[in-house]
């Protein structure tokens, strides 16, 4: 027969067992890499539809309709997706010169993208028109940290940035874009006031980073991949940031092979990407974060639009 004594030392044995369970379960889970795949776009250019097949090299790709095919897809194997647009909604196409940017913005609704920056050709129906266009259509926020828009019909339509949660991350998301005075008519661009897109980069970066506590800091761009002079661009504006991990970039149309990586001020490594222009091709980037090893990059993927390649 088993004493008294051996018998509350199995007891306490058992309990603590019982309650550790659940403990060990959520540290292991507390302990677990995070995944977070990112789906991106820019200079889109009001390619509602594929390129008519003409013979151009473009022929057959594009296309609001196979693009969300391939969210849909992707979304449906991963959980914690980032939908993104780097600017340049309009202009290029009947569709915006008949619709001023309708169509545009319900599709990127339907495709429940999380958030894009402005770039120039969106002022090419006016303020009034961009500011009607976002407050009746879009799900999703237009984010720019450096236009002061007091005083225009776009006051209160932006936001410098946004903060996303994504499972277990905290995802700060911010925009820059460029010198508007010579690229954008006066007439459209107004009263617009023009900041320095280093210094709200870099300012909202840091009130991302040490106030609100984000594990990654992504900044929407359409400054331009890089310039001969010394004009200012992601590749500058990569090396003198200090808390962004990821520039997603336009108005160039620069079709990257891959994301190049520079080292900001602090020597920390950047990020940049950028995947050309009429939506031909969705850019995927895929990061994993751990306690132990931090954040790292998986992998990336240009996704060629096509019917094909859209279902």
């Amino acid at each position: 027969m088993i004493n008294r004594k051996k018998f509350i030392k199995q007891s306490v044995l058992a309990a603590g067992a019982v309650m550790a369970g659940p403990a060990v379960a959520e540290a292991a889970e507390y302990m677990s890499p995070q995944k977070l795949t990112i789906l991106h776009t820019n200079d889109t250019h009001s390619r509602m539809e594929p390129f008519p097949m003409d013979g151009g090299r473009n022929q057959g790709l594009g296309g609001v309709a196979a693009r969300a095919e391939l969210i849909k897809q992707i979304r449906a194997v991963e959980s914690q997706v980032l939908l993104l647009d780097a600017g340049d909604i309009f202009q290029g196409t009947p569709y915006f010169n008949i619709y001023k940017g309708e169509p545009e913005i319900k599709a990127m609704s339907a495709m429940e993208y999380d958030a894009c920056t402005i770039g120039n050709h969106d002022f090419d129906a006016g303020m009034e028109n961009l500011a009607t266009q976002l407050s009746n259509h879009a799900n999703f926020p237009m984010l720019v940290s450096n236009y002061d828009f007091t005083g225009t019909p776009m006051e209160n339509k932006t936001a410098p940035y946004k903060i996303f949660k994504k499972g277990k991350l905290k995802i700060g998301v911010l925009g820059v874009s460029i010198e508007g005075h010579g690229l954008i008519p006066d007439n459209l661009f107004g009263t617009t006031k023009y900041l320095d897109p280093v210094q709200k980069a870099n300012e909202t970066a840091a009130l991302l980073k040490k106030d609100k506590n984000c594990d990654m800091i992504i900044c929407l761009s359409h400054l331009g991949a890089r310039y001969k002079d010394d004009k200012v661009s992601d590749e500058i504006l990569a090396k003198e940031s200090e808390n962004i991990d990821l520039i997603i970039g336009g108005h160039t149309h620069t079709f990257f092979d891959k994301p190049l990586t520079y080292k900001n001020k602090k020597g920390s490594d950047v990020i940049v990407n950028q995947v050309g222009w009429a939506g031909i091709v969705l850019g995927r980037l895929d990061f994993e974060f751990s306690k132990f090893s931090g954040k790292k990059i998986l992998g990336n993927k240009n996704i060629s639009v096509s019917q094909k390649t859209g279902g």
